[in-house]
């Protein structure tokens, strides 16, 4: 898979001194805002570069266009999402194997629950956009943390770490993203984490075996 995203979605230039991280900053949130009433639809630079306080100017030395300022965003979330993971799973090393995976689903769930809205709608935003390259950095880089995580469990006793790892992560981040596919309600997305915990807890349980 490819190491770098297409050429088109590249930003202009990275924000290395305070000022300027303020600027992009006030640029993500406004293109939140924008997103979250009116869609991918409605996102124009323009748009976001007014609602930010920016000149659309300003906006372009960062951002060649929407497309490329859509997926800075997602890749600014994957990376909070990924920063997240590792540090659960930190804290999760020598802990019994289910208890890992519990907590990995608490973390993962939580980080795309806390805004619903906003979860939903980046999920929208990258529809047509070339996001191989994103996705591919994220897994490399959570996987990493996982499977060390799964490997330095307890109890764990299964001769193929990654084949395990690989396994829970699609159904872990397969099943947060079916609810919101779906727009499943609150007790629904309730009992859809604990019994995905039920499944995870007994497949482990057969690891090994």
């Amino acid at each position: 898979m490819p190491a770098q995203p297409p050429k088109a979605l590249k930003p202009r230039k990275t924000p290395s001194q305070p000022r300027s991280r303020v600027t992009v900053d006030a640029i993500f949130e406004a293109t939140i805002q924008v997103l979250l009433s009116q869609g991918m639809v409605g996102l124009t630079s323009t748009g976001v570069a007014e609602r930010a306080g920016v000149s659309v100017g300003t906006m372009y030395q960062y951002f060649p266009n929407k497309q490329s300022l859509v997926y800075a965003l997602n890749e600014r979330f994957l990376t909070t999402l990924a920063e997240r993971v590792e540090a659960t799973c930190a804290q999760m090393h020598g802990r019994p194997v289910a208890e890992a995976a519990e907590a990995l689903i608490d973390t993962y769930w939580a980080a795309k629950t806390e805004r619903p809205e906003l979860t939903r709608a980046l999920y929208r935003s990258v529809a047509e956009l070339e996001t191989d390259a994103l996705l591919h950095a994220f897994a490399t880089r959570v996987d990493k943390a996982t499977t060390d995580m799964f490997c330095r469990a307890s109890d764990f006793s299964s001769p193929d770490a990654s084949e395990v790892n690989v396994l829970l992560t699609t159904v872990i981040y397969g099943s947060v993203r079916n609810v919101f596919e779906r727009g499943l309600g609150p007790e629904e997305i309730l009992g859809l984490k604990s019994e995905l915990k039920a499944m995870c807890r007994a497949y482990l349980a057969t690891v090994g075996k």
